[in-house]
């Protein structure tokens, strides 16, 4: 007995070595994460001071999208229909048909009217013609009678002649020049019928050109009753729009959002515009596609905040005025050659702005850099 009751406190004692054994480890994890701290926030507080201040970042920020509103440019009844909501069409497409029938019909009369300008410039052609002919006679007749009065008049002097003849003769040549003097008119009323180019081709009179400006209008009409897509997009209100309903020229009857013609609006704080520039390099996280980031350039910077340009601006100038950080819009442009098909308008987006503002930090080392390799150098 007293051996065994010997040997159970030595048993004791092992299994104290054995429960005891783990605490230096757990002290030893304690003591590194002791270490790792200290040394990660040194690390951020590193990070922060090199690249403190060049980074602006908002999330007040979204996409927008370019869009059309698509109008027919002649108006009627809407008599095929190859678009529907949420559709993709490419630049040129025929998006609709408009009944084209009302318009050919219109182009005929035209063409008519445009034959019927060139037989009456052609019949005021005539006239001219037979005007000027008139004036010959006349004229070849007033130079019978001019020489007829002078061969009176010295038969008179010689006592041979009548003085009734004399009168006669003097008589025929007054009328012989009104005659003359008539056709005259009729030529210059004639020529002022024709434009005042007789000689001129029958499609250069006004007349014509007025008739075929009609006529190119009337078939231009007709070309465009076909509504082809202005640009590349995607069809949008339109789950209304169906064949048989009546359209008004210049009315809109759908949008069109032009796909590749995409940006983002960011309104940033009025206290981060000072190193926000055109032309600087950012990124841009869309809160739809978690873990995709697209990259961009800032291109313009709005001449006012969002409230100067708002329907109702804010009034200041009250005794109860507050104080409100104001923010400015910003434009970014998404690079060339990224996948933005998914995109849509209106989606909110996170936009980090690379200011590329150096540090005091950064400023500070490029200044002792420079001296060392001047100290190197003598």
């Amino acid at each position: 007995m007293p051996a065994t009751e010997a040997a159970k406190p030595s048993g004791h004692a092992a299994s104290a070595a054995v429960t005891a054994a783990p605490a230096p480890r757990r002290a030893g994890r304690r003591r590194a994460l002791m270490l790792a701290l200290p040394v990660a926030l040194a690390a951020a507080a590193g990070w922060y001071v090199l690249n403190g201040g060049r980074y602006e970042e908002t999330d007040n920020a979204s996409l927008h999208q370019a869009r059309l509103l698509v109008a027919p440019d002649v108006g009627g009844r809407v008599t095929e229909s190859r678009v529907h909501e949420g559709g993709r069409v490419a630049k040129g497409d025929v998006m609709f048909v408009v009944d084209r029938e009302p318009l050919a019909i219109a182009l005929a009369q035209a063409d008519a009217a445009v034959a019927s300008a060139r037989l009456q410039v052609t019949g005021l052609r005539a006239a001219w013609r037979l005007a000027s002919s008139k004036l010959d006679t006349a004229r070849e007749d007033l130079a019978y009678r001019e020489s007829e009065a002078q061969r009176q008049d010295q038969l008179t002097r010689r006592g041979v002649g009548t003085q009734s003849a004399r009168d006669e003769t003097n008589h025929a040549l007054q009328t012989a020049r009104q005659s003359v003097t008539a056709a005259e008119a009729e030529v210059q009323n004639a020529a002022a019928a024709l434009g005042g180019q007789p000689e001129g081709a029958v499609d250069d009179h006004p007349l014509v050109r007025q008739a075929q400006a009609a006529r190119d209008d009337a078939a231009l009409r007709l070309a465009r009753t076909g509504m082809r897509a202005p640009a590349d997009g995607i069809v949008t209100q339109a789950s209304s729009f169906r064949p048989g309903q009546f359209v008004a020229a210049g009315t809109p009857v759908f949008s069109l959002m032009v796909t590749g013609q995409s940006w983002i609006e960011a309104n940033f704080k009025e206290t981060q515009l000072a190193s926000i520039a055109p032309g600087q390099p950012a990124t841009v996280a869309f809160d739809a596609f978690p873990g995709r980031e697209y990259t961009a350039r800032v291109d313009t910077i709005a001449p006012g905040t969002g409230a100067e340009f708002s329907l109702l601006p804010a009034q200041n100038a009250t005794g109860n005025w507050v104080k409100v950080t104001q923010r400015v819009p910003v434009r970014l442009l998404l690079s060339d050659g990224q996948d933005i098909a998914d995109l849509r308008s209106g989606l909110s987006a996170t936009v980090t702005v690379d200011t590329r503002r150096q540090t005091r930090l950064q400023a500070l080392e490029g200044r002792l850099g420079a001296l060392a390799g001047q100290d190197a150098v003598h």
